[in-house]
């Protein structure tokens, strides 16, 4: 913390707030974690995102206004994937010069507490056919083309799980991690299921995929449609 403000005053010293946040706050860092910093200015150089290393520490700066926060905080909640909004909400706030700090850091908690909007009837259609069309890939699959199939599918599968039940979906690391809380949170197995799938050299992945399926309809082929707006 200390080395983060102190990286903060250093290059931003008009910076209105700043927060640390990420897996250092999170307490899961590992090795070769870096201190993900965001900082608020009035404006440029913000907005911009600059990658350095700084007193032993790879660093990766997130630096904006108001505006732009507020701009990719939208796009996480159009894409169901609350990157910034966990950046400054769970965080330590580092500087807050005008309250912009405390009060941007509980406004975008209360929207990670809130969760994202529910899956359109499109959508859960378009997930329901993708993850359709990944089994019939898998089917016979073997060898490399089985872990490039399965490397996708466990991913897709793990989206309308958790998109569908009203949570915030990830990327990687992020997808697993919150498909980790989820399953905390409602005594599920899901990510055991679907990652012991992905590793095992028989199909037990497709059983774990069509049990996520299953609450929204199964499969689909059969009648889907999806039309272009050109």
């Amino acid at each position: 913390m200390d080395l983060a403000r102190q990286l903060v005053q250093e290059l931003y010293p008009d910076a209105r707030a700043a927060w640390l946040g990420g897996s250092v706050v999170r307490g899961d860092a590992g090795p070769t974690s870096d201190l993900d910093i965001t900082v608020l200015l009035d404006g440029p150089p913000a907005p911009r995102r600059t990658s350095l290393e700084y007193g032993g520490w790879p660093v990766e700066l997130f630096v904006h206004t108001e505006k732009s926060l507020r701009h990719f905080a939208d796009k996480d909640q159009a894409r169901r994937q609350p990157t910034m909004m966990r950046l400054v909400g769970e965080s330590v706030v580092l500087v807050d010069i005008d309250g912009s700090g405390a009060r941007l850091q509980q406004e975008f908690l209360a929207e990670v507490a809130a969760g994202p909007e529910p899956l359109s009837a499109d959508e859960l259609r378009q997930l329901r056919y993708g993850i359709t069309d990944l089994l019939d890939d898998l089917a016979g699959a073997a060898g490399d083309v089985r872990l490039a199939v399965t490397s996708v599918l466990w991913q897709e599968a793990a989206r309308l799980l958790l998109t569908g039940a009203g949570h915030w979906s990830g990327t990687g690391k992020g997808l697993l991690r919150e498909l980790t809380a989820y399953d905390v949170a409602h005594g599920t197995d899901h990510a055991t299921a679907l990652l012991d799938g992905v590793r095992a050299s028989d199909n037990r992945i497709v059983a774990a995929v069509d049990r996520i399926l299953a609450p929204h309809g199964g499969r689909l082929f059969a009648g889907f449609e999806l039309v272009a707006n050109i």
